[in-house]
């Protein structure tokens, strides 16, 4: 197994979506299929990978209604949320994986059936143990979407045209968080809590059945891993091993930890500290969104072919840090008395930054793996949720009323993130290729 050279990044080009080198007839035929439903293919991914914040997110609206019909106490319920998060980050790192010994479609339907099964059973939970129980299992269920989408992704696409794949899917799973919410307060219109647990069963049942007639086997059997638990962990292993790929995972980790620090946040900053009204919120919440969208879709249809991804990636990463800085700043009070203009302004800004910053580090990551997508892609994902979750309490640490924890841990987090980035991936160096742990 060929080491990566030293200093070496990978040097992506222009291109259509790639077979594995070492793939045969059955890789080659997988792909065709794909390409020839090329919209439907990402179509398919985009709803994979939308589902779990659907499921989270289409579900806050319903939480004072649970906390009541359940006679709970909100903490309880609120841990119904942390049990889904919970399910999402380990779910990841048991199916890429299994992904990459069986391939990927029996690890995709067997997860889609445990959510379908799992989301079935929410809606029916008499209790909120029980529910707690059945959304971790929802959440498990739903990890297989995220993992395998991005390694299907790694089995069709390289270089260029990955990073604007991955800026197709930001388009679609971006969009997501902002129309969940407003889903489930109609929903709760006509129905009750469960009834959002229902039109998410349909969903469910509607994008299994999509995968199970459309979406093709994207790893070839001649590329899969025939070793169980402890090949997977010889897999990761050397994943880890490889130091660009570990840089790449954790500045893409930390860069998710600033976006995770404004989510939990922001609420309290724009509302209670600012004075700003729900509705307000809302559509700022939706801007900041929008803005992310809009900047992904900028990567991936101009910067991308024509800027190597490691630069766009710092370019990226220094916007979220001067963003943060500005913010830190104004909450220190630096600027005396500041309204919520500046404040909506810098959180545009850094949220913004955060098209050029995501999608390019999962493509880099990937870039260094050939062979075990599906390991890369659980690693990813579980690190980004796990220091997200980490750094998630550490805003409320000075309480509901300043703006500085928040700041604070933004600025920290994407200082870490540059420096990982800079430090074990040495963009300043150039290579030809994207040989990385396991090419």
């Amino acid at each position: 197994m060929p080491e990566a050279r030293e200093g070496q990044t990978p040097e992506v080009d222009a291109s259509a979506p790639s077979v594995p080198q070492a793939a045969g007839p059955e890789a080659k035929s997988s792909a065709r299929a794909a390409r020839g439903t090329g919209l439907l293919v990402t179509v398919v991914l985009g709803g994979l990978t939308a589902t779990p914040p659907l499921a989270m997110d289409m579900y806050l609206p319903a939480l004072p209604e649970v906390t009541r019909a359940l006679h709970a106490p909100a903490a309880t319920v609120q841990l119904t949320l942390t049990a889904c998060l919970a399910g999402m980050a380990l779910g990841q790192l048991v199916v890429g994986p299994m992904s990459d010994r069986w391939g990927r479609r029996r690890p995709l339907l067997a997860g889609l059936a445990v959510y379908v099964l799992a989301t079935i059973l929410c809606a029916l939970a008499p209790t909120v143990e029980s529910l707690v129980a059945f959304r971790l299992a929802q959440g498990l269920g739903g990890a297989a979407g995220i993992v395998i989408a991005r390694a299907v992704v790694r089995d069709l696409y390289d270089g260029v045209a990955m990073a604007r794949f991955f800026s197709n899917l930001m388009l679609i799973s971006g969009v997501a968080p902002i129309v969940a919410p407003l889903i489930g307060g109609q929903v709760l219109r006509v129905t009750d809590w469960r009834g959002v647990f229902v039109v998410l069963t349909v969903v469910g049942v509607l994008l299994t059945g999509v995968v199970w007639a459309r979406l093709p086997e994207t790893l070839p059997s001649g590329d899969r891993h025939s070793g169980g638990v402890g090949e997977a962990l010889r897999s990761m292993r050397r994943l880890l091993a490889d130091l660009p790929f570990t840089g790449y995972l954790l500045a893409g980790g930390f860069a998710f930890a600033a976006l995770f620090a404004y989510i939990s946040a922001s609420p309290f900053v724009i509302q209670e500290i600012y004075g700003a009204s729900p509705q307000t919120f809302s559509l700022l919440f939706g801007l900041n969104s929008v803005g992310l969208v809009v900047i992904g879709q900028l990567n991936g249809k101009v910067l991308v072919g024509r800027v190597r991804l490691d630069k766009v990636m710092a370019v990226g990463l220094t916007v979220v840090i001067l963003a943060a800085t500005a913010l830190l700043l104004m909450a220190a009070g630096a600027f005396g008395e500041v309204g919520l203009v500046p404040v909506a302004a810098a959180l545009f800004v850094l949220m913004s930054a955060m098209g050029l910053t995501l999608p390019n580090a999962q493509t880099l990551a990937l870039l260094r793996t050939r062979h075990s997508a599906g390991s890369a892609s659980a690693l990813l994902g579980t690190s980004s949720f796990l220091i997200g979750a980490i750094a998630s309490p550490l805003v409320g640490i000075a309480g509901e009323h300043t703006a500085v924890p928040m700041a604070v841990v933004q600025l920290a987090a994407s200082l870490v993130a540059l420096g990982c980035f800079v430090g074990m991936c040495r963009p300043w160096k150039t290579g030809a290729g994207a040989e990385g742990a396991d090419s």
